[in-house]
């Protein structure tokens, strides 16, 4: 089965220039710019013109209309799955989304770290194949710079729920400068971010063929 991975537009996705068609389209969050369902009902004008059979969306912390107005905005998003916390067979593939990332200012689906985030990962079934959630596990596409340092700002909890499971492949976002894909064993890590760390919509969808 052919993924196609984005996420991290930001009300950008008509700026990409070459969207390869595939089974499956995966937004791994922050489809929004403003946060607004203005941009919710755009996004999913957006969505309608596209070949992908299936398209499947997850909230991230820039997409308030998902946390603030969930019921107004998943009435919008007619032309994708969207999961939040939930999961969907599709092909005998079984994908499970969450929106989750651990607290850093005041943005939309963030949790503390520690057990109040952890409990949200112990939802993930153990038979998933296919992981979306916005932000990466610790230390896989999620270094950023501080002050001159480089710090690996992913979510410990997530990367031990991770290790607990038999995952074909994890696809995510958030951290904008740790696109790229990585490899552990047959497990493949996508940081599918869009936007770069300057917010410029440049890098282009990461392609995964799953059995």
């Amino acid at each position: 089965m052919k993924l196609v991975c984005i996420s991290d537009t930001h009300s950008m996705h008509r700026r990409i220039t070459d969207l390869p068609d595939g089974d499956v389209l995966i937004h791994a969050g922050d489809c929004l710019g403003a946060g607004t369902l203005d941009n919710v009902a755009e996004l999913n004008d957006w969505l309608g013109t596209l070949p992908h059979r299936h398209k499947i969306v997850i909230a991230g912390n820039h997409d308030w209309a998902f946390q603030d107005t969930p019921e107004q905005a998943r009435a919008l998003l007619t032309n994708a799955i969207y999961l939040e916390d939930s999961g969907i067979e599709i092909g005998g593939l079984r994908i499970w989304g969450s929106p989750w990332t651990p607290t850093f200012l005041d943005w939309a689906f963030m949790l503390d770290r520690g057990e109040t985030i952890a409990e949200r990962w112990r939802c993930i079934p153990d038979t998933t194949d296919v992981l979306i959630t916005h932000g990466p596990p610790k230390g896989i596409g999620d270094e950023v710079a501080f002050g001159g340092t480089c710090q690996n700002v992913g979510c410990e909890e997530l990367l031990a729920r991770v290790q607990q499971l038999n995952l074909k492949a994890h696809i995510f976002g958030h951290i904008h400068e740790g696109y790229g894909e990585q490899c552990q064993g047959n497990l493949r890590f996508v940081n599918a971010s869009t936007c770069t760390a300057r917010y410029e919509p440049v890098n282009p969808p990461i392609v995964l063929e799953v059995e």
